[in-house]
């Protein structure tokens, strides 16, 4: 079901009305009851912000806003020496209909703990929480994406595409799994054809359907940035450099990209062997960006551009999912909403989310950050793991 209980697209609003913790994190047991308006975080270093946020995102797949596991989300104090059974919970609001997400630790008959998820009640995959609630989110952290390592871009945008295409988490687990069972038997110069080809069509099929959704959302992106109005915020130019999705930009289709990967694949064995690792294919992608006014790199920018372009693309991409029928409203998420923007580009992003369809949710060390919004935004003290306000 897309965007939590709808179709989506343009007209649908998306907030969530309540959030319960427990045990999760330094919050013990938390409840948020909330309208549809900005939700507005403030409180002291350490106080818990930024982990309400973490737990808004855990109810969408992968590892949540700062990559832990989920045996790290639990609070302290498990007994003898047992980690505590985190659990969070949210009702989301599409309009008049409400759907409930839940995401917890339960101990299993052997006593082991796992990560469970449902919506409405019953089990869920990732694909299935993808669908349910999107999120977008901007972190401290991110402020070193265009600097840092690839492998980071290509996970900061890959949670760009989740939000569109809720199956590509489910695709991008398959070829990593088929690709560290290949590398493996390589390692070992295991060069049986069988056992290599069914993982190589394995990695070849999913890599394929990653390569599409990459190429798609990406053309969808930029065609949001380039129709919408010069603001705040930098336009970017964005391009993804890798074989596979470069040809689907071209307009090779699934299977094209398939037999591609194949051949490549197979070629590559004995030189896949001598690296350790796989040659070619989406994992080795890279998202670049340039700072469009200035024609420039954007990890030559200065930390506030870099900033302003990376919030300039999630809120593009906000735009992008609301405007796409298949898709629909997502829930925005800024910690620490006032690094690096000064009070002009503040009070002008506060404008930007109150235009978007889905609700957002930021956190500040003090609530006169948000003076901006008004009464347009509810505030909310977060002090010690409890929430007042």
């Amino acid at each position: 079901m897309d965007g939590a209980g709808g179709e989506g697209g343009v007209g649908t609003r998306l907030w969530c009305a309540r959030l319960t913790l427990s045990d999760f994190r330094n919050h013990a047991s938390t409840t948020l009851t909330v309208d549809a308006r900005p939700v507005c975080l403030f409180g002291p270093n350490g106080a818990g912000k930024t982990n309400i946020l973490e737990a808004l995102t855990t109810l969408a797949p992968g590892r949540g806003l700062r990559g832990a596991s989920a045996a790290d989300l639990a609070s302290a104090g498990g007994a003898q020496g047992r980690e505590r059974l985190w659990t969070v919970a949210a009702a989301f609001q599409v309009d008049r209909e409400s759907t409930q997400l839940g995401v917890g630790m339960e101990r299993g008959p052997d006593g082991a703990a796992k990560r469970v998820a449902r919506v409405d009640g019953r089990p869920a995959s990732a694909s299935d929480l993808a669908a349910a609630a999107r999120m977008l989110w901007v972190t401290p952290a991110m402020d070193r994406l265009f600097t840092g390592p690839a492998g980071d871009r290509r996970r900061f945008f890959d949670r760009l595409v989740m939000a569109r295409v809720a199956s590509h988490g489910s695709a991008a687990a398959r070829y990593e799994r088929a690709t560290r069972e290949r590398q493996k038997l390589l390692n070992d110069a295991v060069f049986d054809d069988a056992w290599l080809g069914g993982l190589e069509e394995a990695m070849a099929l999913s890599g394929a359907a990653m390569a599409v959704a990459r190429a798609t959302t990406l053309g969808a992106l930029q065609t949001m940035i380039a129709d919408s109005p010069e603001g705040a915020f930098p336009k970017a130019v964005l391009a993804i450099e890798g074989a596979m999705e470069q040809a689907a930009a071209d307009g090779a289709d699934q299977e094209r990209l398939t037999h591609l990967a194949l051949q490549r694949l197979r070629d590559g064995r004995a030189r896949d062997a001598a690296a350790g690792r796989a040659g070619f294919g989406p994992h080795r992608s890279d998202l670049m960006v340039r700072h469009a006014p200035k024609d420039m790199p954007a990890e030559l920018c200065s930390t506030g551009e870099q900033k302003a372009l990376l919030i300039g693309l999630i809120l593009a991409q906000a735009r992008a999912l609301a405007a796409e029928p298949r898709a629909g409203p997502a829930l925005v998420l800024i910690d620490e909403a006032g690094a690096h923007l000064d009070a002009d580009r503040r009070a002008a992003l506060y404008e930007e989310l109150l235009r978007l369809p889905g609700q957002s949710w930021l956190t500040g060390t003090e609530a006169m950050l948000f003076e901006a919004f008004g009464a347009r935004a509810q505030r909310v003290a977060v002090q010690d793991g409890a929430v007042f306000g």
